[in-house]
């Protein structure tokens, strides 16, 4: 619980930092193209004055230094109307078809000039330049590709920590079931021995179940890394073993009963991991008891093409902010354990029999119900 709320909180200061860094940068473009936006629009006052004064043609002109103040304008797109908005002349303009459109749009923009002349005027109308029109959105180019590269690394790497800790998951089982098997084995001959002992003692097949149940659950860990082959199943009673061996070692004051259709609904699953997987959810389910009295109802239900699992439980309930945080791998809300039920629960449920387990509904001091589907056989 502590690791989840720690990394929640230091990717919420990286998204943070991430977004501060944007924003100034995009800050510092708007106030660079401000600046070259009001140096453009000083050179066309520039230039509607010569423009202006070389209509005079009056003695006091400098016809060739006008002449040059108008030539030197080569990058910003200028037209000239008259009064009609009939286009007179026009620079640095390529799609010569559409001119007058284009000189009411920069009109409509509020980029135009007029010109006196007389009883008469002239409109300069004029648009940003290319370079501006590209620094305007250059910033928001070079952020896209800065964070689709972050993305994309972000992802390679969360990709290769993942792997690498599978791999130390499926070596961990594969250890732990190799440790298991001699003292199991160990403990199935003493078994047999107190049978042959104590023929009439009732709790000796008890201990031989229990004994069964361990060596299942080291073939359990065997199996982590390895895709098991799914057969055909009733799920009936894979819900039924796991019903019988809650019972027996839940406090009585829990119940725990099945609802099935009156057939046998066949699944392809693999029976000892998906038996891990209801047995770890109402386990859960009797911790989120916390030792008063409950009910358990495992539903199986039948939907079109869907086979559905429903472990609903009368608990305490779990908080709405937790509730996308329970298959996290460490995420517990326990004073004990290491967060991995779930987290190993919606692996073999998604990757080993590609199905989908999820919250279907929690309310706190009511219950919670999860529900597992899986594709029809």
């Amino acid at each position: 619980m502590q690791w989840t709320e720690k990394s929640r909180r230091i990717k919420f200061w990286l998204v943070v930092i991430a977004i501060l860094i944007a924003v100034a940068a995009l800050l510092a473009s708007h106030y660079l193209v401000r600046d070259l936006q009001r140096e453009e629009q000083g050179k066309m006052e520039v230039w509607a004055k010569a423009m202006e004064a070389l209509n005079q043609e009056d003695e006091m002109t400098y016809l060739m230094l006008v002449t040059q103040v108008m030539e030197g304008n080569n990058t910003i797109p200028v037209i000239v109307l008259d009064s009609k908005d009939q286009v007179m002349d026009y620079r640095n303009i390529d799609d010569t078809t559409s001119v007058a459109e284009y000189a009411m749009r920069m009109k409509r923009a509020g980029n135009v000039i007029r010109i006196e002349l007389g009883g008469d005027y002239q409109q300069v109308c004029y648009d940003e330049s290319t370079m501006l029109k590209r620094l305007t959105y250059y910033p928001y180019w070079a952020l896209a590709i800065v964070m689709i590269f972050a993305l994309v690394s972000v992802f390679a790497i969360l990709a290769a920590k993942r792997a690498e800790q599978n791999k130390v998951w499926v070596g961990l089982s594969k250890e732990t079931a190799h440790q298991l098997g001699t003292p199991i084995s160990s403990l199935m001959a003493w078994v047999e021995v107190l049978k042959e002992s104590y023929p009439d003692d009732t709790l000796i097949p008890e201990m031989a179940k229990d004994v069964k149940r361990l060596e299942r659950i080291a073939e359990r860990f065997s199996k982590i890394g390895s895709l098991p082959e799914p057969v055909e199943t009733p799920m009936n009673e894979v819900l039924d073993r796991v019903i019988e061996y809650m019972d027996k070692r839940t406090s009585q004051k829990v119940s725990i009963k099945g609802h099935y259709p009156d057939h046998a609904v066949i699944v392809k699953i693999n029976a000892s991991l998906f038996e891990w997987v209801i047995e770890n959810l109402c386990k859960n389910a009797v911790d989120a008891m916390e030792g008063g009295a409950g009910k358990i109802d495992l539903w199986l239900l039948e939907e079109d093409n869907i086979v559905a699992v429903e472990v609903v439980d009368t608990g305490k309930g779990i908080k709405k902010k937790d509730i996308k945080n329970v298959f996290r791998p460490g995420f517990t809300t326990k004073k004990r354990g290491w967060g991995l039920g779930l987290s190993l629960a919606k692996r073999i449920v998604e990757e080993y029999h590609r199905g989908h387990i999820y919250v279907k509904s929690s309310e706190q001091g009511r219950g919670t119900t999860f529900r597992i589907e899986l594709k029809k056989a």
